[in-house]
């Protein structure tokens, strides 16, 4: 098939995808004419015999074809695809859930779309230690092989995302606007990394505005793609929770990690575990139920030998700092005094630590073992 010949194909779908509908609507007039090009030739009495509301019938008689041309053209640069339900690329998983995208424009690899997904979400104005959980569970889902999916929204969806490129995995960012711009724009340079890992989707035009109505929608596929789905805070109410509701409907595994009882932003988590969300400590808590236990054990011996890797290439002074430490916070003076190291030395030390990924910085000056 040539390019001339996609392109026709496409034109036909990315008119439906722009029509003033529900995609269920959508999904039902291509089942009862047969393809979107039939769609599109239907008579307007054969779409009112078929149920169309009248500014439906509208649009179809008078597609935007310009925007389709728009979507045609970002289509022919490099790196972007369009999937649809109907092809062998489309997501498994993501075709198994009752309201499936009408097609998803993707940038990057799409085939990183049928990987096993751990979607990470939560809110937008995390606090410093859901931030951190963000990144910590991230990395460690990447060590077992699972690639993270959130929404490329600020706060912990960020953190997920980064999280995963910085333990060298793979990630997918689902947009709540099309792929033509990227929303929230200081997320463009972060945006351009997902794409260099794994992938940017969208069900959404390419020119699309980020709208508040499109978020629902972004959030069920989001759920969609993932095996299961981690909420590290959310508040009450929230799009967060929306996104766990869709997993809950959509037959996925859910997770949360409890917070503080005087944390607002842990009142969703704890929501969602009286509903019967797992509660979730470590990455163990998720991976028992969501990889087959052959593959657990293979990939735990992985992720061990992965840790040993690491702490064996540290020098005498850095192994005795990390002995020294455990889950409960100490500060520096308390290391000083215990390995007896010169304080300057034993700061460099930590700060070299931190960035290893061994240990956690805390407010106040504290330092903790990381767990996961």
């Amino acid at each position: 098939m040539d390019d001339s010949d996609r392109s026709s194909l496409h034109s036909h779908l990315l008119a439906l995808v722009r029509a003033p509908a529900a995609t269920r609507v959508l999904h039902r007039l291509v089942e009862q004419f047969g393809t979107p090009a039939a769609v599109l030739a239907a008579s307007r009495a054969d779409l009112e015999s078929a149920g169309v509301p009248a500014q439906l019938c509208d649009y179809l008689s008078r597609p935007d074809w310009r925007g389709v041309e728009r979507d045609l053209r970002w289509l022919s640069e490099r790196g972007n695809a369009l999937l649809e339900p109907g092809s062998p690329g489309f997501p498994a998983l993501l075709r198994e859930i009752p309201d499936p995208p009408l097609a998803l424009f993707v940038r990057g690899d799409a085939a990183v779309l049928d990987d096993l997904q751990l979607a990470i979400i939560g809110s937008r104005t995390p606090t410093i230690d859901g931030r951190r959980l963000a990144r910590r569970f991230a990395g460690a889902a990447v060590h077992y092989g699972l690639t993270v999916t959130s929404g490329l929204a600020l706060g912990i969806d960020a953190e997920a995302h980064a999280g995963a490129i910085a333990a060298g995995g793979r990630t997918v960012a689902v947009l709540g606007n099309g792929l033509g711009e990227i929303y929230p724009r200081r997320h463009e340079k972060l945006a351009g990394e997902v794409a260099e890992s794994g992938a940017l989707v969208s069900e959404f035009p390419t020119d699309a505005p980020p709208l508040r109505e499109n978020f629902p929608r972004r959030n069920r596929v989001i759920s969609g793609l993932s095996t299961g789905v981690l909420v590290v805070e959310a508040a009450l109410p929230s799009g967060t929770l929306i996104t766990a509701n869709h997993a809950l409907e959509q037959g996925r595994e859910v997770f949360a990690v409890p917070g503080s009882i005087l944390n607002s932003r842990a009142r969703g988590c704890h929501a969602l575990i009286r509903q019967g969300a797992k509660l979730v400590e470590e990455i163990d808590d998720i991976i028992e139920e969501i990889l087959p236990m052959a593959a657990v054990a293979a990939r735990a011996a992985g992720a061990v030998q992965c840790d040993t890797v690491q702490t064996s290439a540290l020098d005498g002074n850095s192994k005795l700092l990390l002995d020294n430490m455990g889950e409960e916070p100490v500060n520096i003076d308390f290391l000083v005094e215990t390995t007896e190291l010169p304080i300057g030395t034993a700061a460099s030390l930590l700060s070299n630590l931190e960035i290893a990924g061994l240990i956690d910085s805390l407010p106040g000056g504290g330092y903790v073992r990381r767990r996961i």
